[in-house]
């Protein structure tokens, strides 16, 4: 069964998270979810890694903040596509998960997405983007998807619109 993997660093970014949960539910995309850590449980990090492709894991997602070593941790483990999502909150007005998420050396890549909830948001949309190359029925529903935000946007600009 294919699914996406997402881990994250902690509990606490779960409340970010789950706006990714929401979007893999709209198109009805099988996930995983747990809390690991590239620093306190490396050793957990790497066994799911494994099992998870075992299972039929296609796609990482991994968020992580301050040091945000997570999506590299997975990267180094995997051959399967690693979305990173830096999470907000340091001390270092989130630069500093940012930065640790986007500079990934060369041979190891980590597709960073913005940080927090647009981030997650958008780490959601391309994991099903990924997974539409082999599955035409989640294209469909990615472009059915964009057409009801045109349509939204259209709306929430009529009840603004104002013309000369």
């Amino acid at each position: 069964m294919k699914f996406v993997s997402i881990l994250m660093g902690s509990k606490s970014d779960y409340d970010i998270v789950k706006e990714a949960l929401g979007i893999l539910e709209k198109f009805d995309v099988k996930y995983e979810v747990l809390i690991t850590s590239a620093h306190r449980s490396p050793q957990r990090t790497q066994e799911y890694i494994k099992n998870a492709e075992e299972k039929g894991a296609k796609v990482f997602i991994a968020a992580a903040g301050m040091a945000a070593h997570l999506a590299g941790a997975v990267a180094a483990h995997t051959t399967k596509p690693v979305l990173g999502i830096p999470m907000p909150g340091s001390n270092l007005a989130s630069m500093d998960s940012l930065f640790s998420t986007v500079q990934m050396p060369s041979g190891i890549p980590v597709a960073t997405v913005a940080i927090g909830k647009a981030g997650a948001i958008n780490a959601a949309y391309l994991a099903v983007q990924i997974l539409a190359i082999e599955d035409e029925s989640l294209v469909q529903k990615l472009l059915e998807d964009r057409q009801k935000q045109q349509e939204k946007l259209i709306q929430d600009s009529n009840t603004i619109e104002v013309f000369l």
